[in-house]
């Protein structure tokens, strides 16, 4: 290698630039030159790879300067000088001037080091790339100095499909590959025994942080002529409110790997979408006062293909645990020996909440939330209005848009007071998002007035009143509608309307 490099042809130019390659550094001398918070990130990975490490730089960041102090780098202080290259295998240049980079990049040339320097192609021999790691498996991404952009794009969807146990299922593979080598010595066998080893129980198993099960899984998989064959399984998804951005990275992943999908009415197309193209769609959704399917039919669909070895998703709105049936569904897997997992979703009090401007808690208003659902099997007259009626709590009302006259009366009864702030929010985190505010008195009333439909989530409380000034999401609150009909005397103290002299101010 020399001081300058000779041209490209035009046919390099138009082909493959850099060659693929994982360095091995385990003690291996590596100069890094620069001192800032670039080289700081630089010397992290370095260190993560084992390397001996020199930081050549006037100063040093806190963080530098601490593993200067631990013996994890040797710090060469000053201005950058040729002879730091010496014995070095590597060069990295991270410093905020560029005739300084440019000075390290041609002697590093000079001498036939390899060289990177941070955020300019033109001048590094080697670049490093972006990467998802899952040690001691490693995804690298690159695009030849091209679109950095890019390439971080690309492994944040990469961050998104690869689950965080491949790494155990790698130290796994490798603590077992003498013994699987042993057992099948043949080549197409032992690729056989791969395959339906990584389609079985054990990376599902790891994936639940249960090692000491999926260690016994192998041992039986070695002890038989072949690996266990596929399980079915079924996972419990929340899909949250509704929007793809806000669904968790497992849910994404279960989606993605789901070979039946038996999803809910609140489970919007937005959300189908996101899930694996060629997997089967069943709709069991149910709906308040409308046609639905059974629950005890939803059961035998998630039985029949979880026996048939299919990967079933069972998909939510909201959280599966929330009013969701979730518990009652594991209850019937369990039963049954079909093995489960539950991705958690954001729930509608959180989600509705959050969109709307509305904190649940907040020290001087509310201590504590109380989640009710206003369509259970036990009637709704039952509950503990009592409970539901105390001060400086947030309560959140799950599917009662068709009982509000009924939530009216008994909370007035046990003494909350129609003062109190109100705000129900209709397909909240979705664009038609509308949130209508007011007091107790007017729930009725506003209600009717804006039409309000199901899914909506009724906050009551102190903090519902945020919701009119601390709104940023779809368009502001509504109040009161062009025209209402009456409401009863129990809301309006016989006068047709609500007192606003008792109204609530908005907290400060």
């Amino acid at each position: 290698m020399s001081a300058t490099r000779p041209p490209l042809s035009q046919a390099d130019e138009t082909g493959p630039r850099l060659f693929p390659m994982f360095a091995d550094l385990a003690r291996r001398p590596v100069l890094l030159v620069g001192g800032g918070a670039v080289a700081e990130r630089k010397a992290r990975l370095l260190l993560a790879s084992g390397a001996c490490l020199s930081v050549g730089a006037p100063a040093l960041t806190p963080a530098l300067c601490r593993w200067r102090d631990e013996g994890r780098v040797r710090h060469l202080h000053g201005a950058f000088r040729t002879d730091w290259l010496l014995g070095q295998r590597l060069v990295v240049a991270a410093t905020d001037d560029a005739a300084v980079n440019r000075t390290v990049a041609a002697a590093a040339e000079a001498a036939n080091l390899f060289v990177n320097v941070v955020d300019d192609a033109a001048l590094s021999s080697f670049q490093v790339p972006a990467i998802v790691d899952r040690a001691p498996l490693v995804v690298a991404i690159s695009s030849g100095g091209a679109a950095p952009m890019l390439a971080r794009r690309v492994r944040a969807r990469l961050e998104v499909l690869l689950e965080p146990s491949l790494g155990a299922l790698a130290r796994l593979l490798q603590a077992i590959r003498p013994r699987i080598r042993a057992r099948f010595p043949d080549m197409p066998a032992r690729r056989d025994f791969y395959d339906t080893l990584l389609d079985g129980e054990v990376p599902r198993l790891l994936e639940q942080a249960r090692d000491a099960e999926a260690a016994a899984a192998v041992d039986a998989a070695l002890g038989s002529a072949r690996a266990a064959a596929p399980r079915g399984r079924v996972t419990l998804v929340g899909a949250g409110p509704g929007r793809p951005g806000l669904l968790t990275l497992d849910a994404l992943r279960a989606l993605g790997s789901a070979d039946v999908i038996l999803f809910d009415r609140l489970c919007p197309r937005a959300i189908l979408e996101v899930a694996r193209r060629d997997a089967s769609f069943i709709d069991v959704g149910k709906q308040g006062g409308g046609a639905h399917v059974p629950q005890d039919r939803t059961n035998a669909l998630m039985l029949e293909h979880s026996r048939a070895g299919a990967h079933v998703v069972r998909l939510k709105g909201g959280d599966p645990f929330v009013f969701g049936r979730g518990g009652e569904e594991l209850e019937f897997l369990r039963a049954h020996g079909v093995p489960y997992r539950v991705v958690p979703g954001i729930t509608a009090a959180l989600a509705c909440a959050a969109h709307a401007g509305i904190p649940l808690t907040h020290r001087d208003h509310a201590q504590s939330v109380r989640l009710v659902t206003a369509h259970c099997r036990t009637a709704f007259d039952a509950a503990d209005w009592k409970a539901m009626a105390v001060g400086r709590q947030t309560l959140a009302v799950y599917m009662g848009t068709r009982e509000l006259p009924g939530l009216l009366r008994n909370l007035v009864a046990h003494g909350l007071s129609p003062a109190t702030p109100f705000a129900l929010v209709e397909n909240g985190g979705l664009p038609q998002q509308r949130v209508i505010c007011g007091t107790l008195s007017e729930l009725v009333e506003q209600a009717a007035g804006h039409e309000v439909r199901s899914p909506a989530l009724l906050v009551l409380g102190p903090t519902a009143a945020f919701a009119e000034r601390l709104h940023w999401y779809g368009a502001a609150p509504l109040s009161a509608p062009a025209s209402a009909p009456a409401v009863g005397p129990d809301c309006t103290g016989g006068n047709g309307r609500p007192s606003r002299e008792d109204a609530a101010p908005v907290p400060a």
